[in-house]
């Protein structure tokens, strides 16, 4: 055991890190081996024990359950004609607005989200038939691509989603508040985002295609009727949530019956689809876990060190107001999320951002979504963004194609941070409705 002054051991701790992850080495093992210098360096604890019960602590957790099942039911859904139904059923509602069937990669992306939790699936599912569709009405394939790269990311912040469970338990804060807190940045986002399809549209009469011919009032509810039971579902599974009728856990067992009942109703569930489902969930579950019982061993490491909280009372020391500290947080997630995966922003921070956020006196509830929506921004930031590589494949456009065509998402991202920052009851309206102090 050395005696290291803080800023010394930091950046020990620092150069491990780096030198790891330039290495190749999973991100859950690079978290764990910092750990293990951080402890190495500054106690004579035994380090077993400790990683024992960091792993044990972080993985026997009820909320937790709730992770593989929401996974889950996005995989089943993925798997079914959904994609298809989506657009024949938004498509005849939006004719009248300017920018047409592009608000359906908005709203078709908003209601998969609901039942999904994942950007990549939500991108993915909507894109497999939005794309084709659009490209033969012949509207701009630079809007098409940006608007469903950008509206592909509402799968994390609409709930329910998966990085806002693993925010959630990193944070030790209510799940449920979560979910509640992304609902109107949800709608607000969504909003922009059709604002700036209206606006472009506007401006560029001449690269919008015509309107379909009208269809009759009873022709379009035939279209739509399809998509019920997905909306059912979806009310259903939050409604219970907010009404307190069950557990996160709970709606997501609830959640993946019902998408099962969905998969069977469209004659997608076979033994095929349903083993690829549940594969593909166990596959990014055992990820997710393996991510947390290695950031866990390195939160329990960082407190022997003592670096969180001497960051805490730095930060108290510089009289920053909220304002500006979310300046500079935004600025550091921006820079991580060209290298790094939401998930691993989430863990790999949590450690020091908390105590100082708790200091400089943010709602954990709303810096959760704060966070969010920058790892949405990460979803669309190359050179690592998955939407990107989503899209490119989908598309056969290079990435810096898809990345220009994404880049004023990502500005109303960037503004949406903005606004929430200025007017954090956005977030906390509703959390607070449900669970007034």
């Amino acid at each position: 055991m050395l005696n290291l002054g803080l800023v010394e051991l930091a950046f020990i701790l620092l150069g491990v890190m780096v030198a790891l992850l330039a290495s190749g080495v999973w991100i859950a093992i690079a978290l764990g081996l910092v750990g293990f210098v951080a402890m190495a360096l500054t106690t004579s604890v035994p380090l077993g024990t400790v990683l024992a019960t960091a792993t044990w602590s972080a993985s026997a957790s009820w909320t937790l359950a709730a992770l593989p099942l929401f996974i889950w039911m996005g995989e089943i859904l993925f798997r079914t004609k959904l994609s298809e139904e989506m657009f024949r059923g938004i498509s005849p509602w939006v004719q009248w607005l300017p920018g047409r069937l592009t608000h359906v990669n908005v709203i078709g992306c908003g209601i998969f989200a609901a039942v999904s939790g994942s950007s990549a699936a939500t991108c993915a599912t909507i894109g497999k038939i939005a794309l084709p569709e659009l490209d033969k009405r012949g509207y701009d394939k630079n809007l098409s691509l940006g608007s469903l790269a950008g509206s592909g990311t509402l799968g994390l912040l609409i709930p329910p989603s998966i990085p806002m469970v693993v925010y959630a338990v990193t944070a030790n804060v209510s799940v449920l508040q979560v979910f509640l807190g992304g609902f109107l940045p949800g709608m607000l986002v969504m909003a922009l985002y059709s604002g700036y399809i209206i606006a472009w549209s506007l401006l560029n009469p001449g690269k919008v295609p015509p309107r379909d011919p009208p269809m009759p009032l009873r022709r379009k509810m035939q279209e739509s009727a399809k998509l019920f039971p997905c909306l059912l579902l979806i009310l259903a599974v939050f409604l219970s949530l907010v009404l307190g009728f069950a557990t996160a856990t709970e709606c997501a067992a609830w959640g993946v019956s019902g998408a099962l009942l969905l998969a069977w109703w469209s004659g997608t569930l076979t033994r095929a689809t349903f083993f690829e489902s549940v594969m593909s969930a166990t596959r990014l579950t055992c990820m997710i876990m393996l991510i947390l019982a290695g950031a866990a061993y390195t939160t329990a490491a960082m407190a022997y060190t003592g670096i969180p909280a001497a960051l805490a009372e730095w930060v108290k020391g510089q009289d920053l107001t909220p304002s500006m500290l979310a300046l500079y947080l935004s600025v550091m997630y921006i820079i991580l999320g060209c290298l790094i995966d939401g998930i691993s922003m989430i863990v790999l921070t949590a450690v020091v951002v908390l105590p100082m956020v708790k200091e400089a006196g943010f709602d954990l509830i709303w810096f959760g979504i704060y966070l969010i929506i920058h790892v949405e921004m990460a979803q669309i930031t190359p050179p690592v963004g998955f939407n990107l590589f989503v899209l490119q494949n989908m598309s056969g456009r290079d990435t810096m194609t898809v990345t220009r065509a994404a880049f004023p998402f990502f500005i109303l991202l960037l503004a949406t941070v903005f606004i929430i920052t200025e007017f954090p009851q956005i977030v906390l309206y509703l959390p607070k409705l449900a669970f007034p102090d």
